[in-house]
């Protein structure tokens, strides 16, 4: 019985074939194949076994089945790995063989090719300097092409502008013509306008002059003639004489306007404004368009006629009467603009306080009047409305709102002058050190002397009324709420 694991050896080789070449891989594959891992048991000797011979035969027989069926698995397996190993180097045989063939046919080729290296190199060389030649040629012949093509285009593109320069040129010398025409019809439609605003001018100024005459004639009537209705004369006259005062120095509604806008926010919300010496009713237009509700007084008629033209609610009236008939705590706001300057001082603390009983509470009066902390304000621009009495001070003013109870109580600074009306201030670019800081000197010297001379041309003195119950403390925070 042949060991499990010893692997199969070959037949005995016949006598006188000990030189002869070993059995190749597909002998091997063959004998794997017909390999049998349970040859039969050895015969005994001749003769009919006895029962000894017989039961020692059987249990030779079982003890080999029962070895050789648990390894009969591992027999297969490796009889298949040999058979598969022997398939796999015979397959790797046969390539090297083919591989080595063809290295060997590769290796003549290159030995046949040797001497013809030579030759192949100068064949190379000629057709590389062939190669050259031609392309430096075509190199040459496309550059000399480009270029003949660019002076064409270049041409071409010549030819095209001095086209189109003589063509603006033409359009030029017609536009040229055209203006000249027009200017010429302009400059005798300007002389015809000339001619009638000219004519237009001296009616109006004629107007003007037989007007003042006739106001001057009705004037001069009435200081002599004292008679009834005499009196309403002499008033409408006088209105009509501040009515032009203002519309010359005052300036324009639109200026007015915008000098509004700083109240709005202050304003908005209170409830209804009165407006004393409306005016014109600049500040009750913007107020409306504002949404707050507003109405306004002046003892001007021929201003509240145009205040009602413009569909404003105004009354004619004597400021103080107004503000006396009014009922107690009834107004969100009382402003007035440049009307306490025309007013005797002595009256000035009475407005005040008859705005206090007339607001409600956290009401806002607002007063605005030239500001004398300007002295070009206070010495000269003051005095050009002959119906301006004093400057008031706003320290002054302050005082008079906190004695009525006002609180808190703050200035607005309103209308600065323009920069080409205040002192100019010096450049110290490219000068030396020294200079330099008499120049930094006479400029902080010009500031202050700017701030006394120019300033701003306006004050506006605001004061919230408090709720009489609340303290210090909150009674402000309420009314700058």
């Amino acid at each position: 019985m042949p060991e499990p694991d010893a692997e199969p050896q070959p037949a005995a080789a016949a006598p006188g074939a000990a030189d002869a070449e070993p059995p190749g891989l597909p002998a091997w594959g063959e004998r794997w194949r017909a390999f049998d891992p349970q040859p039969p048991l050895p015969e005994d000797g001749g003769g009919s076994p006895g029962p000894w011979a017989r039961l020692k035969r059987l249990l030779k027989r079982w003890v080999r089945r029962a070895s050789l069926g648990a390894q009969r698995d591992l027999w297969q397996e490796q009889s298949s790995y040999n058979l598969r190993l022997a398939r796999d180097l015979a397959e790797a045989r046969e390539r090297e063989r083919r591989l080595t063939e063809r290295v060997e046919d590769l290796l003549h080729r290159l030995g046949s090719l040797e001497p013809e290296l030579p030759r192949l190199g100068a064949d190379l060389q000629q057709v590389q300097s062939e190669l050259t030649r031609d392309v430096r040629r075509n190199r040459e012949t496309q550059a000399e092409e480009l270029r003949q093509v660019q002076e064409a285009v270049l041409a071409d593109l010549r030819a095209v502008r001095d086209h189109h320069l003589e063509y603006l040129q033409s359009h030029n010398d017609r536009l040229d013509n055209l203006e000249g025409l027009e200017n010429e019809g302009f400059d005798d439609l300007r002389r015809h306008l000339d001619a009638l605003f000219g004519r237009l001018d001296q009616k109006i100024d004629d107007y003007r002059r037989q007007s003042r005459r006739l106001w001057s004639e009705l004037e001069a009537l009435l200081a002599a003639a004292k008679r009834p209705g005499a009196d309403a004369l002499a008033t409408t006259a006088r209105e009509q004489d501040y009515l032009a005062l203002e519309e010359i120095f005052r300036g324009s509604e639109a200026e007015i306007e915008r000098r509004i806008d700083p109240y709005l926010e202050i304003l908005s919300g209170r409830g209804e404004v009165l407006d004393l010496g409306c005016g014109r009713g600049e500040a009750l237009e913007v107020l409306a368009r504002a949404g707050v509700p507003c109405r306004g007084v002046d003892a001007n008629a021929e201003m509240v006629a145009i205040c009602r033209e413009k569909g404003l609610e105004a009354e004619v009236g004597e400021l103080f009467e107004i503000l006396a008939a009014l009922p107690p705590g009834g107004l969100g706001g009382i402003v007035s603009f440049h009307v306490i300057e025309h007013l005797p001082p002595e009256s000035l603390d009475r407005l005040v306080r008859l705005a206090w009983r007339g607001l409600a509470e956290g009401g806002v009066l607002a007063l605005e009047t030239p500001s004398p902390l300007s002295l070009t304000v206070a010495a000269r621009n003051f005095w050009i409305d002959p119906t301006h009495r004093r400057p008031v001070h706003p320290d002054t003013l302050r005082h008079i709102f906190r004695r009525a109870g006002f609180e808190p109580v703050r200035r607005i600074d309103l209308q600065p002058f323009a920069e080409e009306e205040r002192l100019p201030e010096l450049s110290a670019e490219g000068l030396g050190p020294e200079l330099a800081r008499m120049v930094q000197q006479v400029n902080a010297l010009r500031d202050a002397l700017d701030r006394l001379l120019f300033g701003y041309q306006d004050y506006g003195m605001v004061g919230f009324k408090p709720a009489p119950a609340a303290g210090p403390e909150s009674r402000a925070d309420r009314a700058a709420g």
